[in-house]
């Protein structure tokens, strides 16, 4: 009998979950398609913008998970209390325990979609739709396609004035340093990564600040091997929104390793653990809620109750994420404060539950 009641109630917050989702991200598109058409150039068109906005929806549907969750599982329990089903459950001899493990069962299931879209189907989706975005408006302004950036090796620095998407540069400036002093400034007229992660460099002039002089020495062609392959700098590269969780581990231990600052990166990873694992909770917490006045209550009640806690949610999730980026403070703390006091609010209220 427990689990047929799992399953029904498993089915109802999965469908209304899904039902509000579909409307959140039929309005996110919408706007992300109005603010997309004011960017058209190129042969970024309309139909490139269609297809810029399509590919962005699973990343989008992956941050608004958490909101979704929440006010599907109050439209979809609350209906349930508001049919006296929930009530019959408890008449039945099921705890207020029991009913929230079956809940949790329905926000396990919701998770693992979750880290799905979040690790394998969004970022990749993103990363595309924006090279595919830059290729098409600047496709006829080979000057401007790319972009330029530094990295770091070890005690070698590197200016990439422009990387495009098959990873080949134009000119690279490579400045070496022994300890505080700088060793030699090199220069490459084009420079690429090959298929085994070699630095392929193009007319090299390197110039080397010795002791008692400088000397320059010229190549027309030179192989580098550096830590920074072409995984690492399509990650320096991409936006945090387009890397994988995997992909930002990497990263992020590419940057300490080289004594550089990981905040955004590291910011930006346990924001997204901590936004997944409150999918989790979302449905205990509307379970909490379908007790008492809500139960007679209508579904704009529920509505707005699920929309008024889903807004201070994540509203003060990304406040705390980007106040910790500028003031410098403790990327676990401020990105799992906001989840933390879900779960201590939801336990608080299902204790309240006679």
């Amino acid at each position: 009998m427990t689990g047929i009641l799992s399953q029904y109630m498993m089915r109802t917050i999965l469908a209304s979950t899904a039902l509000v989702l579909v409307v959140l991200l039929a309005l996110a598109g919408l706007f992300e398609f109005i603010a997309e058409l004011d960017d058209t150039q190129g042969n970024y068109q309309t139909p490139q913008a269609i297809l810029y906005t399509a590919l962005r929806l699973p990343n989008l549907a992956f941050e608004m998970l958490p909101v979704a969750a929440l006010i599907g599982s109050l439209l979809g329990l609350g209906a349930l209390a508001g049919n006296s089903e929930i009530i019959v459950m408890r008449s039945a001899g099921l705890s207020v325990r029991e009913l929230a493990v079956m809940v949790g069962i329905s926000g396990g299931v919701l998770l693992v979609l979750t880290g799905l879209l979040g690790e394998f189907i969004g970022p990749p989706l993103d990363f595309y739709a924006r090279n595919m975005r830059v290729e098409a408006r600047y496709e006829q302004d080979d000057d401007r396609l790319g972009n330029e950036t530094w990295v770091k090796d070890g005690s070698v620095y590197l200016h990439l004035q422009r990387v495009n998407p098959e990873f080949e540069f134009g000119s690279l400036y490579m400045y070496r340093f022994d300890g505080d002093r700088l060793a030699s400034i090199s220069v490459a007229e084009n420079a690429g990564i090959d298929q085994d992660d070699k630095w392929i460099l193009e007319n090299l002039r390197e110039t080397q600040f010795q002791r008692d002089g400088v000397q320059v020495q010229e190549s027309r062609r030179s192989i580098e091997s550096f830590e920074v392959n072409a995984e690492l700098l399509g990650s320096s590269l991409a936006k945090p929104l387009s890397l994988s969780a995997r992909e930002m581990l990497t990263y992020i231990d590419y940057l300490e390793r080289n004594d550089l600052d990981a905040t955004k990166y590291q910011t930006e990873f346990w924001y997204r653990v901590a936004r997944t694992s409150t999918v989790l909770v979302m449905p205990v917490l509307a379970l909490a809620f379908v007790f008492g006045s809500l139960r007679t209550g209508g579904a704009g009640s529920r509505l707005m109750l699920g929309v008024v806690i889903g807004l201070a949610y994540y509203l003060a999730s990304e406040t705390l994420a980007n106040s910790g980026q500028v003031f410098n403070l403790n990327p676990v703390l401020v990105t799992w404060l906001p989840s933390v006091t879900l779960m201590v609010v939801t336990a608080i209220a299902l204790s309240r539950i006679r």
